[in-house]
């Protein structure tokens, strides 16, 4: 059985709302009784892109279970470079990066686009990851996370932002059958629907939870619940080959 923890969107911002909801899930995470294979961060770190940002998230953004974080919209790619890869190239080419685990491969790819809000595969991306699914065994599972997701979720704020270009990754998901999922943020809201055919899992929000359509609000711009704990998602993979997903509300109890 594989175990990956999945949070995102903390959009640390140096206030100490945002770094107590961060501190408190990724310490519920590091005092589970059991390893974990992974835990995932699918972006939005920084609130602003500021190294001071960043640097908070270096600190706050630690874990006794193998980590990877991947840039969002609210991201800076040079500075996200510096504070959390400790790559001081100045560089503002996609942050990509592969977590090969035991039995299963984490393929993270940067759906940012500099200065704006939406998200794009760039096609160097989409390369890197054909590569990792092409050197991948097709016996071991390979789950791909972005921070924006590729499919409307019927959240039009969200849906407006979401990624762009999608009918290419599609036209990858053919070629290569264990390709198990899709992972992501972005909606501020725990969701699962499909996209080309496989699982599209996207992790709720730690700084705020969004407000439905159908849910009320007082104005045009309450866009979020800023009441609600933060959350976070377990995806499992059993040895089967099954995907489940449960999610968890975490409380501070401090």
């Amino acid at each position: 059985m594989i175990v990956i923890a999945h949070l995102s969107d903390v959009h640390l911002d140096g206030d100490r709302r945002a770094a107590d909801r961060t501190r408190a899930v990724m310490e519920y995470l590091d005092g589970l009784p059991h390893d974990l294979d992974a835990v995932l961060v699918s972006g939005d770190i920084a609130d602003h892109g500021e190294d001071a940002e960043y640097e908070e998230a270096a600190k706050l953004l630690r874990s006794r279970h193998p980590l990877v974080v991947c840039p969002g919209n609210h991201d800076e790619r040079a500075a996200f470079r510096r504070g959390l890869l400790g790559e001081e190239t100045g560089s503002v080419l996609p942050v990509d990066q592969v977590l090969r685990g035991d039995g299963f491969v984490l393929a993270v790819c940067d759906s940012s686009v500099p200065g704006a809000h939406h998200g794009f595969l760039e096609e160097a991306t989409l390369a890197r990851l054909d590569g990792v699914l092409t050197d991948t065994p097709r016996d071991t599972p390979v789950l791909v996370a972005f921070h924006h997701p590729p499919a409307e979720l019927h959240t039009p704020y969200v849906d407006e932002i979401r990624q762009f270009g999608e009918e290419r990754l599609a036209a990858l998901v053919e070629r290569h059958p264990h390709l198990t999922a899709f992972l992501c943020g972005h909606a501020h809201t725990a969701a699962a629907t499909t996209f080309a055919g496989r699982p599209l899992l996207v992790a709720p929000g730690v700084a705020s939870t969004l407000r439905l359509p159908w849910e009320g609000q007082s104005g045009p711009s309450e866009h979020v619940h800023l009441d609600e704990p933060p959350s976070v998602a377990f995806h499992v993979l059993g040895d089967d080959g099954r995907l489940t997903t449960h999610y968890r509300v975490v409380v501070d109890r401090r």
